[in-house]
């Protein structure tokens, strides 16, 4: 129900977040916990966000089949961050999630993608049905969350 979020030490000699992160993967619990009855509440409400952040990890792990110990977080305290980072071996691959139909590529996700190594960094966003992933920048690409099985290894 819980999953507690490690946070990644790359060792850049920058003041890295040291403290993990904690989602509730059932966003109906967390819902009923912050009173949201229906949709219109839910997307006025402040914590919209990070509601949708929790549900992406969950299809993301259900579609990598990573285990606890690939997770992390990575964040700087000057505000570059990556939601999450998959380690599979020597694979770096990134997630940022985004609760948006036109991601945009920002200074913090080339920071990340260069400082990390990444092999590849998915945005995965709320595009409307039928819509297929698109690059957004070499090693970049948009990912609307529904359709994660056809990108994620």
């Amino acid at each position: 129900m819980a999953w507690r979020l490690r946070p990644w030490h790359a060792s850049l000699g920058k003041r890295e977040v040291k403290a993990p992160k904690v989602y509730l993967r059932d966003t109906g619990l967390l819902h009923s916990l912050l009173g949201i009855t229906d949709q219109n509440n839910l997307l006025s409400h402040p914590q919209c966000g990070a509601s949708w952040e929790g549900f992406a990890l969950g299809e993301v792990i259900r579609h990598t089949e990573a285990q606890r110990d690939e997770w992390y977080f990575w964040a700087l305290h000057s505000g570059a961050a990556l939601d999450f980072l998959l380690v599979r071996g020597a694979q770096r691959l990134g997630f940022e999630v985004k609760l948006t139909r036109s991601p945009k590529v920002t200074a913090s996700l080339r920071t990340a993608q260069q400082a990390l190594a990444l092999d590849h960094l998915y945005l995965l966003c709320h595009a409307p049905e039928q819509t297929t992933p698109w690059p957004l920048a070499q090693g970049i690409t948009a990912v609307p969350l529904q359709t994660l099985a056809s990108v994620v290894p």
